[in-house]
């Protein structure tokens, strides 16, 4: 799967591997939240945002404990 890929800002280290691997990668806010294929949280708060009615039909990814390895296999699976 390549797409636009949302990150939280906390993961930015991610941006550039996910770019090499083609990805487009922009930072996860309120207006991107359904413009993106996958959002990318890093799982210190999974509420999204900090918004309690956030809600989106997008994938997301919980990037917490995972290798840059183990989160490029799980965006290739979708």
């Amino acid at each position: 799967m390549q797409g636009v890929i949302a990150l939280e800002k906390n993961l930015s280290n991610l941006a550039e591997v996910l770019e090499v691997e083609g990805y487009d990668v922009v930072f996860l806010d309120e207006s991107n939240l359904n413009s993106v294929d996958v959002i990318i949280v890093g799982g210190a708060d999974i509420n999204l945002l900090n918004v309690q009615d956030a809600a989106t039909d997008v994938p997301v990814i919980n990037a917490a404990g995972k290798t840059f390895n183990e989160i490029i296999k799980e965006l290739e699976l979708m």
